[in-house]
């Protein structure tokens, strides 16, 4: 190994966030204050979105969407197969049944095509939402799943951790991801590999008012306070969660959301960097297909590699790559592949997803990287692959 180990994501930590935090420790809150509502307030201004929740993990806010959009028992959600596990249990959570969406096979993302698809193959029972994933951060075509999805008595749930400062251009006007302006929620995360990090968090966004009181009251054991009534008096009229995120951890995500542009430009640098260098050192591997609407801000640099046609296993390169000290991960095993899926509803036929899959190497990539970082990669890549 030459140089410092480099993990595929990692956060970035600055004396700034620590003095952030430091400052809500001595602080009247550690749970629930007013840094909460703050952060809140300034993540929604900066997405443009009218309304932004946050809660204690991403999981949490599509669990959340679920709930607030009244899915349940004998409805249908629609949901990539090339995603984490949670895209698909939200919906479990709350008792509807699962139809994994096909994905193109060198973006990995949902398609107009690939959700037609999955529509019929709902086989006309009541679809109630579909959840697009931006995978890697690059953008779905939002105005064509709406529409598909809208035909079909449905909405959409933008499951968005990859993808925060982010924008799609459609009919020429530059949408961040998490406006609202396709969907009925957009979903975040903050797990430390994330753009923006909390530990763990997570943040709604919608344009619906009620949408928005639905999530704060279901986030918080579905107890209100009756006006009028004694000081001391809470009342719980339907069940609820403690999905609730600490003031303490605000503080860091405020602090972090004060930097956002620079850790985007960031990554934008660094990713224009790697597509440079592979393009004229490693060849073998070549970028993840980017659609013409979308300007990432990528979460993830996803490389697609022929494994099969090198003779060389997957494996095999991951652990040559951990030798040079480059990490690496996959992303994702297709969850219409795991156990669960399988013993409910059988083996569904994705090749798309299952092309993504067996080509799919995700190499390093976070903000605190320098130039002969990714120098380095590209070309402990290149010697791996031959």
């Amino acid at each position: 190994m030459s140089g410092a180990f480099l993990p595929y994501g990692r956060q970035t930590i600055e004396d700034d966030d620590v003095a952030a935090v430091a400052e809500a420790l001595r602080g009247d809150f550690l749970t629930t204050g007013p840094t909460v509502e703050a952060f809140e307030t300034a993540f929604a201004a900066k997405v443009g979105a009218r309304h932004a929740v946050a809660v204690s993990n991403g999981t949490a806010t599509l669990h959340l969407a679920m709930l607030a959009l009244g899915v349940g028992g004998g409805d249908v959600c629609i949901a990539p197969s090339v995603t984490f596990l949670a895209t698909a249990n939200c919906s479990r959570y709350v008792g509807a049944e699962v139809v994994f969406a096909d994905v193109d096979p060198d973006s990995g993302l949902m398609t107009p095509e690939t959700l037609a698809k999955a529509l019929d193959d709902a086989h006309g029972r009541r679809v109630r939402a579909v959840l697009p994933v931006h995978l890697r951060g690059d953008v779905c075509d939002l105005p064509a799943l709406k529409t598909l999805a809208e035909a079909a008595g449905a909405v959409l749930v933008e499951d968005a951790p990859h993808a925060l400062g982010s924008i799609g251009t459609f009919d020429d006007v530059e949408h961040p991801v998490g406006d609202g302006a396709y969907s009925s929620f957009a979903s975040f995360s903050f797990h430390p590999v994330k753009t923006l990090a909390t530990g763990e968090g997570g943040m709604l966004t919608t344009n619906d008012a009620a949408l928005a009181a639905r999530a704060r009251l279901l986030r918080s054991h579905g107890m209100v306070r009756p006006p009028g009534g004694d000081p001391w008096w809470y009342e719980m009229p339907e069940l609820g969660f403690n999905y609730r995120i600490p003031d303490v951890l605000c503080a860091l995500g405020l602090s972090q959301l004060a930097k956002l542009d620079r850790f985007v430009a960031r990554r934008r640098a660094l990713t224009a960097l790697y597509a440079t260098l592979l393009a004229e050192r490693a060849p073998r591997a070549r970028l993840a297909a980017s659609p013409a609407h979308s300007n990432p801000a990528l979460h993830l640099l996803t490389v697609l590699i022929d494994f099969e046609a090198l003779g060389v296993t997957r494996r095999a390169v991951v652990e040559d790559l951990k030798a040079r000290g480059i990490g690496t991960q996959v992303h994702y095993i297709p969850v219409h592949r795991q156990p669960y899926y399988v013993n409910r509803q059988g083996l569904a036929d994705l090749p798309g997803a299952d092309a993504w899959y067996a080509r799919c190497l995700t190499l390093p990539l976070y903000p605190a990287m320098t130039d002969g970082d990714v120098e380095r990669v590209v070309d402990a890549l290149a010697a791996v692959l031959g």
